[in-house]
């Protein structure tokens, strides 16, 4: 042991990773893509309300952001939001349209000018939204998806794709805006046009199905006066989840489908590279990309089992080459341009970065929102890979996080707290990137363990499948799979086991306090608590039958709808909880926690319910991070008896 290092308990040691700086990088780039030679994205501004920006990097590598607060490059469309900007070059500079958080009208704009609205405001329920704009300067339109509500219920809505004009017409006439589709389908993703202007295509899906479900892909005929012939389906179904589709430069259609139960790669129905690992995954948000053609036929492509790589795929011989660089995460963003292709990448010792691809050289380069370390990479942790063995032998994916700090060691013999956290979605993940959320834990002492339960994605449809009516149980089981197993080894202090999570995690965080005795306290974070009130109407219209699958059909069990609900088992909540929830929450609202905490009032149950004005579905501003992750460390110091420097008491109420 070093001279230099301090023996302090676990959770009472130094760290220069405090809540500010950790919130300061909060956020990722997303919606990567090409404006002539330059390369654009949308970035995160913590500090300046939580808005998203849009970066411009010039050929000369200087990145500007393009718009200045309050502008926010940000759509609602199925309230996750879709691409959210276009943009093509000109002689007197870029001509650009964006989708507007604050008022969710489309604008264009050229810099220099002030953007100028190209869609109405409706004073019907949610509104116009668009989402996945694409300029059609031939036709003097953007194309885009449209989602308009009808009513003021959030499920009285129609998505379809729509054609508005560019000359701004329509800024104050909704009749002006073209419709390219009938809106026979509940969602559709924005189109792609092959490469002669003839067709498009794009994808379709309808309740109760998610689109990691089953998706259908759809392509028409595009007239001469730029309108859809009959749209005919060439695959897809309610089983089959189509992530993607784009036209290659030869004009055939490739897809990202999980018909084997991976999502593959097919080009016109045949495939390209079978492997039992991922090239595309769940439809979030409108845009994803997984997969872009490049123009001499060959084919950029995320793909992995668990983590994801950047390759390049060569559809003759199936040959499938990866980038190198330290990254072991790439996002479902991808740009491609001649032999160039850009994507945002990270490690388990850099954050989210924009990365070029050379596809000639194979030299792989960082060009924008390049990581600079904000403190000694030393205290960052070092994650392993785990896989832990749940109930009836089945595998489940975790990501350890041991505590580690440069300065510091804990007395002989003690073992440190263990904060296990359940990431949201439920479909979806979480990866072995670096997170200065979990480094201000894991630099003071305490461990974090991150679990892909059973439901994840990364692992194939059947993995992803065992959540289905099974969610409140396979999700819990294996969070304390892994948490007993973390004290079994000797890793973790069997006495000192929190819980944390978000959204859907928040869920399960939630209802492994209800019906688990393995946690001595937990974080629930803008959850789902009752599953009832949030599948009769408290809910968007994007998950508002999720529940069919992940619970079963309402009309058929409803009692275990109830059953499940921690709502309804608050009697059995005794370990101490941090509820926090954002006021402006459309998807998991402010109501479903004031039921839960009217449910445990006079229990004896400390507890503390923090909520913040002008925060939804997803903490963004700077103050609110600080304080919420101050709070969730104060909790954990007064139920494991730590005491972490400079953090304000959090005042928990019995």
């Amino acid at each position: 042991m070093g001279e230099n290092v301090q023996t302090l308990p676990y959770g009472a040691w130094p760290s220069p990773v405090d809540a500010a700086l950790a919130a300061a990088h909060d956020g990722r780039p997303e919606y990567v893509g090409f404006v002539g030679d330059e390369v654009w994205w949308t970035a995160p501004r913590p500090a300046e309300g939580g808005r998203r920006t849009l970066v411009r990097r010039t050929a000369d590598g200087t990145e500007e952001s393009l718009l200045p607060a309050p502008w926010n490059v940000r759509s609602r469309v199925i309230e996750y939001g879709g691409h959210p900007w276009a943009a093509l070059p000109g002689a007197g500079g870029p001509l650009v349209v964006f989708a507007n958080f604050a008022d969710q009208r489309l604008y264009r704009f050229e810099p220099g000018g002030e953007p100028r609205p190209l869609t109405p405001v409706s004073p019907m329920g949610g509104g116009l939204r668009w989402a996945e704009p694409l300029i059609r300067p031939d036709l003097g339109e953007v194309w885009c998806v449209l989602e308009e509500f009808t009513g003021e219920a959030p499920t009285d809505v129609r998505r379809v794709l729509a054609a508005v004009p560019l000359d701004g017409s329509a800024a104050g006439d909704r009749d002006a805006v073209r419709e390219l589709t009938d809106d026979a389908h509940r969602f559709v993703s924005g189109p792609r046009i092959s490469p002669d202007g003839r067709r498009a295509a794009w994808l379709a899906w309808d309740h109760p199905r998610m689109p990691w479900d089953g998706t259908e892909l759809l392509v028409a005929d595009i007239r001469p006066d730029g309108t859809f012939g009959p749209a005919g389906t060439v695959a897809g179904g309610p089983e089959e989840s189509i992530a993607q589709a784009d036209w290659a430069a030869d004009g055939s259609l490739l897809w990202a489908s999980d018909r084997t139960g991976w999502w593959n790669l097919y080009r016109d129905g045949q495939p390209l590279c079978p492997r039992e690992e991922e090239f595309g995954g769940p439809l979030w948000k409108l845009g994803l990309r997984w997969f872009a053609p490049l123009e001499g036929g060959l084919i950029a492509v995320v793909h992995g089992r668990g983590g994801t790589a950047l390759g390049v795929l060569d559809p003759e011989t199936g040959e499938l080459c990866d980038a190198a660089g330290p990254w072991t995460e790439f996002a479902s963003t991808l740009a491609a341009d001649a032999e160039r292709v850009v994507a945002v990448a990270a490690g388990p010792r850099t954050g989210s970065e924009v990365v070029e691809l050379d596809t000639r050289t194979g030299r792989t380069r960082v060009i924008g929102a390049e990581h600079h370390d904000p403190v000694d990479p030393a205290y960052y942790p070092e994650p392993l890979e785990r896989t832990f063995t749940g109930p009836g032998g089945r595998e489940i994916h975790a990501h350890l996080y041991p505590p580690r700090n440069p300065g510091c060691a804990a007395p002989d013999g003690e073992l440190p707290p263990y904060v296990v956290w359940a990431h949201g979605g439920p479909t979806g993940r979480s990866p072995l990137v670096l997170d200065l959320e979990i480094t201000y834990f894991t630099s003071r002492g305490i461990g974090v363990a991150e679990v892909n339960y059973g439901g994840s994605t990364g692992h194939g449809r059947e993995y992803r499948n065992r959540l289905r009516e099974q969610w409140g149980v396979v999700d819990v089981e294996d969070c304390a799979a892994v948490a007993r197993a973390l004290a079994d080894e000797g890793t973790a202090d069997r006495a000192r086991l929190a819980i944390r999570g978000g959204s859907a995690g928040g869920w399960t965080a939630a209802a492994s306090l209800a019906t688990t005795d393995v946690y001595a306290c937990g974080t629930i974070i803008y959850p789902v608590l009752d599953l009832t009130g949030w599948s009769t109407g408290e809910t968007h219209d994007f998950e508002s039958q999720y529940l069919e699958t992940l619970v079963g059909p309402y009309a058929e069990v409803p009692e275990r709808y109830e059953q499940r609900s921690p709502a309804t088992h608050a009697d059995r909540v005794t370990a101490p909880f941090l509820l926090l929830q954002g006021l402006d929450d459309v998807i998991c609202p402010p109501a479903q926690c004031e039921r839960f905490l009217a449910r445990m009032r006079g229990r004896g149950v400390p507890h503390a319910y923090l909520t913040f004005e002008g925060e939804g579905h997803g903490f963004r501003r700077a103050d609110t991070l600080v304080r919420a992750l101050e709070a969730e460390l104060s909790l954990y110091a007064q139920v494991f008896g730590l005491k972490p420097s400079g953090v304000p008491t959090l005042e928990l109420t019995p």
